[in-house]
C-alpha cells in the first residue's frame, strides 16, 4: 500500500498497491511499523524539487505528476536475501509514506546501514542511513513515539543551533524564530536558550500565544502583529514559517542590524516566492542540513557526532514531558485525515501524530 500526493496540488492523495517486488541478492524488504506527519513532511513536499525530495522514493508510474512524500519512522526486515541484515532486524530511519520498502543493504556497522539502491546513490548519504535500534545511542523503547515525531526535527534543530553557533552567532546576542509553536522552533530556542548571552525571541500567531509563552525556551514571544517590539540590536532571524510577509517585515524592521537571515522551513506553503533582491538587509539563506552535518562528522567523527546529538536529545525529551501529547493514528483514511490537518495547519502544536498502516 502507497499513499501518493499530487506534485502540483499538495491537497490531493491517492492509493496504490504495487506489485510484491522479488529480491535480489543484497536486498532486504523492510515493513514500515509506525512513522510521524508533521510539518517537516509538508517542506519534503514543498520544497520536493528544489531539494530534491521526490527523488528519494518515486512511485512505479507517473512519477512526474504524483510523489511518495518522505516519512520518518520504525521498520523491520520481514524478508532479506542480504547476509549483513537478519530478518527481525529493527531500523529507525527515512521511509516513503508506504507499507514497505525494499533496499540495498551496504555500509553495514554496529549503528546501522545505507540503502545503496542505485538511484539514491546521488542523493544525500544522511537520508540514506538507518540505525539499528540496538545500535543507536538515542533509542529507548519507552520514547518511540517522541522519536517517530521529534528525532529528524531535533537533528535540523541542532543544526540550526550548531550552525549559528560556529558561525559565532553572525556576531548578534539575539535569535528570532518564527512559527515558533512547531516543534522544529522548540527544539531550536531550547538549545539555544541554553547557550550564555543568548536571548531567544519567538514569533508566532495569536492563536498559538498562550501555548508558546508557556514554554521556558524563549525569552520573549511576540506575535507576527509586534515585530515593531523587537529589540533593535544585532540579530539572527531563522524563518521556520516560510511567511514573506513576516520576513520582509522583520527585515524592513531591523534593518541594518541583521545581521544573518536564515530559511529552514515552509510551513506557510502557499504564500508568495518573496523576491529577495528588494529586501533591506542580508539575502535569506538556506539551511541545508546535510551540509552542516556532514562538516560536523569531519571535525568530530561519525560516532562523535551521534553522541553529541544523543546527549543534546535526551535533555530536550525530557523537557516535551511537559507538554506534547503523543497520539495514534491507524489506517488509511486516518493517515490522509492527520496529513490534511497538518498540510491546513489545524493541529494543535502540543500534539503529535504517530500513523500505522493496519
Amino acid at each position: 500500500m502507497d499513499l501518493e500526493i499530487s506534485r502540483s496540488n499538495l491537497r490531493e492523495l491517492r492509493t496504490e498497491n504495487r506489485p510484491r517486488l522479488e529480491l535480489e541478492a543484497g536486498q532486504a524488504r523492510m515493513e514500515l511499523e509506525a512513522f510521524g506527519i508533521t510539518a517537516n513532511n509538508i517542506t519534503y513536499a514543498v520544497m520536493g524539487d528544489l531539494m530534491r525530495y521526490w527523488e528519494f522514493f518515486p512511485p512505479a508510474q507517473d512519477a512526474e505528476h504524483w510523489g511518495r512524500v518522505p516519512v520518518w519512522g520504525f521498520a523491520t526486515a520481514v524478508e532479506s536475501q542480504s547476509s549483513e541484515l537478519p530478518e527481525g532486524s529493527r531500523v529507525f530511519g527515512y521511509f516513503p509514506m508506504a507499507s514497505e520498502l525494499v533496499v540495498s543493504v551496504g555500509r553495514v556497522d554496529e549503528q546501522g546501514f545505507t540503502d545503496m539502491t542505485e538511484h539514491r546513490s546521488s542523493l544525500p548519504t544522511v537520508y540514506n542511513r538507518y540505525a539499528f535500534v540496538d545500535g543507536d545511542p538515542v533509542y529507548r523503547p519507552e520514547r518511540e513515539g517522541e522519536i517517530i515525531l521529534l528525532r529528524p526535527l531535533f537533528v535540523t534543530s541542532f543544526t540550526i543551533d550548531d550552525f549559528i553557533a560556529d558561525n559565532e552567532f553572525f556576531g548578534a546576542a539575539t535569535v528570532v524564530i518564527s512559527s515558533a509553536s512547531s516543534k522544529t522552533a522548540i527544539a531550536a530556542a531550547f538549545l539555544l536558550a541554553e547557550r550564555d548571552g543568548i536571548e531567544v525571541v519567538g514569533l508566532t500567531s495569536e492563536a498559538n500565544l498562550e501555548f508558546t509563552s508557556s514554554l521556558s525556551c524563549y525569552h520573549r514571544v511576540l506575535t507576527y502583529d509586534q515585530i515593531d517590539q523587537l529589540s533593535s540590536v544585532p540579530t539572527v532571524y531563522v524563518d521556520v514559517a516560510g511567511r514573506r510577509d513576516v520576513t520582509r517585515k522583520v527585515h524592513e524592521f531591523l534593518g541594518e542590524q541583521l545581521n544573518y537571515s536564515m530559511i529552514v522551513g515552509d510551513t506557510h506553503w502557499e504564500a508568495e516566492d518573496l523576491d529577495a533582491g528588494t529586501l533591506i538587509g542580508p539575502k535569506p539563506t538556506l539551511l541545508f542540513a546535510p551540509v552542516q552535518i556532514a562538516k560536523r562528522r569531519s571535525d568530530w567523527g561519525r560516532n562523535g557526532f551521534e553522541e553529541k546529538v544523543a546527549e543534546a536529545w535526551h535533555r530536550f525529551v525530557e523537557f516535551t514531558d511537559g507538554w506534547m501529547q503523543v497520539v495514534e493514528v491507524d489506517g488509511v483514511d486516518g493517515i490522509v485525515s492527520t496529513y490534511l490537518d497538518v498540510l491546513e495547519g489545524r493541529i494543535d502544536p502540543r500534539v503529535g501524530h504517530v500513523c500505522r498502516f493496519s
